[in-house]
């Protein structure tokens, strides 16, 4: 889904339901009673509220719903007194009445004596420093700050008082706070206001003028506050770039002044952490792997244009005069001791673990493949999946699925073999009768997000990282990493395979910022290495394989027609290519990271059948017709 922007501060009507439906589930409702300090549990409404498009800080969130709170208490009152006419107060009054019928009532006089009729923007947040907690029960369990108390002045009209003087004449006296003799009873009174006299009608439309002035106050001056962070990142990015521009011109003059002591020295400053390194060797060609530094380090290279090598992310090109060499000047970002290895180094270790076709073998050594996935909505999934797996060359494919999803899914193809137990009460042990059976483990496939169908999906994981087998996340597996990284975290023959918002998705939830999309491959490190270096490959048009030490780019021609089911295609092959690495010795990988060689085999195969159906049937491609291409590319990839 594309995020909606929503950067300015104005809430739509679709926005403010989509909030108080996520406010308003049971859970967030339970994380708010009881509990005073509770930034963590609007982040989580803004983490919900941006998966269903809309982009808000926790503090918005906080904000709006506090907004909304009085406005329903405010209407709520007014309900009670004038017979329902100022329902119209609260737009959203029937949400909020849902929401907060089974909570503790609160009197709304109450709430406005205390003073709650301020600006919302008044109350910080509830984590900046330790307040009294609220005395009165609903805002006790909401955890929300109470309003400080304001003193009401009431004033009345003089009442005359009868007064008998001295020979019986009867006198009437009027009491008044100003009729002490003196000088100051001669000055003249000023006029005070009678707010007793205003209706309480009136109260309520001035409280609400009031509230909505200063909430978009609040908006103007946050947008502001943006717009001047965005500036002064700018000014950065900018004095950055000017300082590689001043160094290029430096290297440019020294080389221009000296060609021949330039073309024989060579200077290399030793590695350092979080410092800027410096390599001139402008005779000879320099591999992409240098000096590294833990962290994130910023390297200069300067290079001759007789080199043939790629030139990676270009940020000046000096050149000298004429007849002398230009030095270019480049800028890269490494996390760890990160080392590109070529397709060609590669390609012959995938080779490798390709185990020959004899007639010495049986039934389902070459793999048992199981598949996990399948439910009432989505059935094409787990079958492109598991006949993927069986066109790769595997012996046997197990489908996981639910009940409703089984008949379907055995409709498509008699060679799977399919069990509708994942939604049955026991399908944790189902499953795991199985799991014996099974060389490896696909996740994700058609799984859905059905809370008890991923509650299941993440106990066959647990019982299957038990057996040490491959597993190969997909699909809406990810979404429940994103939900639990700890599922499959740190368990070194796990393989996700991400597109990129699943990417970002898994990135935000790991390192709890936004990602940086400028440079994939230093971002896919770091989710590796979070991870506990698990091997991620993010598919793209360049499909990018990570296992936090080593980065492999697939450059493998495919087409530009993109359908659903490739994913599918490409997490069945990896399961049986996964397989057959972890069960190869290691002078086939040559000590290269199994689940690297497999994935690298699995992406390649997947590019070359899009290729292939491409060229046969065009904009018509489906993921049918890659599947037929299965067999001649994987002969011309990996057995020619």
């Amino acid at each position: 889904m594309l995020a909606i922007s929503t950067r300015g501060f104005l809430w739509s009507d679709v926005e403010t339901r989509t909030l108080l439906n996520i406010w308003g589930e049971q859970d967030i409702q339970t994380a708010l009673d009881g509990n005073f300090r509770n930034s963590h549990v609007y982040r989580d409404v803004a983490r919900r509220l941006g998966e269903m498009g809309f982009e808000r800080t926790p503090e918005q969130c906080r904000v709006r719903i506090k907004s909304l709170k009085r406005q329903f208490l405010l209407a709520k009152e007014g309900n009670l007194r004038n017979n329902g006419q100022y329902h119209k107060i609260c737009k959203f009054y029937d949400a909020m009445e849902r929401i907060l019928s089974s909570r503790p009532q609160i009197d709304p006089q109450e709430l406005l004596d205390s003073g709650a009729v301020g600006d919302e923007t008044m109350d910080g947040t509830e984590e900046e420093e330790d307040t009294d907690p609220p005395q009165h029960p609903y805002l006790e369990s909401t955890g929300e700050c109470s309003y400080p108390e304001t003193q009401v002045k009431l004033e009345y009209p003089p009442i005359p008082i009868p007064v008998t003087v001295g020979n019986g004449t009867t006198v009437r006296q009027t009491s008044s706070s100003q009729s002490a003799s003196g000088p100051s009873s001669s000055r003249p009174k000023r006029p005070k206001k009678r707010h007793a006299d205003l209706p309480l009608d009136s109260l309520m439309e001035r409280f609400l003028e009031q509230s909505a002035e200063a909430e978009q106050s609040f908006y103007q001056l946050e947008e502001q506050r943006l717009q001047v962070e965005d500036r002064r990142r700018e000014a950065e990015h900018a004095r950055e770039l000017h300082m590689l521009q001043v160094l290029g011109q430096m290297f440019s003059s020294i080389a221009t002044r000296n060609p021949v002591a330039t073309a024989t020295a060579t200077t290399a400053m030793p590695p350092a952490r979080n410092t800027m390194e410096s390599t001139m060797q402008p005779s000879v060609p320099m591999s992409a792997s240098s000096h590294m530094t833990r962290g994130r380090s910023c390297h200069l290279r300067v290079r001759s244009p007789q080199t043939q090598a790629e030139w990676p992310s270009y940020h000046t090109q000096p050149q000298s005069n004429a007849g002398s060499q230009t030095l270019v000047i480049e800028r890269s970002f490494s996390l760890g001791t990160a080392a590109r290895t070529g397709m060609d180094d590669i390609l012959p270790l995938v080779k490798n673990i390709v185990p020959p076709l004899t007639s010495k073998k049986h039934k389902g050594q070459d793999g048992r493949i199981g598949i996990i996935g399948g439910c009432q909505e989505y059935t094409g999934a787990p079958y492109f999946a598991a006949i993927s797996a069986l066109k790769v060359g595997a012996d046997l494919s197990h489908v996981f699925c639910t009940k409703d999803a089984a008949i379907v899914i055995k409709s498509y193809s008699p060679e799977l073999i399919v069990h509708p137990v994942l939604d049955s009460p026991n399908a944790v042990e189902e499953i795991e009768k199985w799991l014996p059976r099974l060389h490896s483990l696909v996740v994700g496939p058609g799984l859905g997000r059905d809370d008890k169908l991923l509650k299941n999906a993440k106990e066959v994981i647990e019982k299957s990282k038990a057996r040490d087998i491959p597993i190969v996340i997909d699909a809406d597996g990810l979404w429940l990493v994103a939900q639990q990284p700890s599922v499959i975290q740190g368990y070194q023959k796990g393989i996700l395979t991400p597109n990129y918002m699943e990417f970002t998705r898994l990135y935000e939830a790991m390192h709890h910022e936004p990602l940086d999309s400028s440079d994939h491959q230093r971002s896919a490190m770091e989710l590796s290495v979070a991870m506990g270096n698990l091997t991620v490959v993010l598919k793209g048009e360049e499909d990018l394989i990570t296992d936090g030490n080593k980065v492999i780019l697939c450059r493998q021609e495919g087409s530009g027609r993109r359908c659903g089911g490739q994913g599918d295609l490409l997490s069945g092959s990896l399961g049986v290519l996964a397989h057959w690495a972890y069960a190869s010795s290691e002078d086939m990988t040559k000590s290269v990271n199994p689940s690297v060689v497999a994935a690298f085999g699995a992406c390649s195969l997947t590019r070359q059948c899009n290729r292939q159906a491409f060229h046969k049937h065009g904009r018509a491609t489906t993921t049918t017709d890659m599947i037929q291409e299965i067999s001649s590319a994987f002969k011309k990839l990996f057995e020619s």
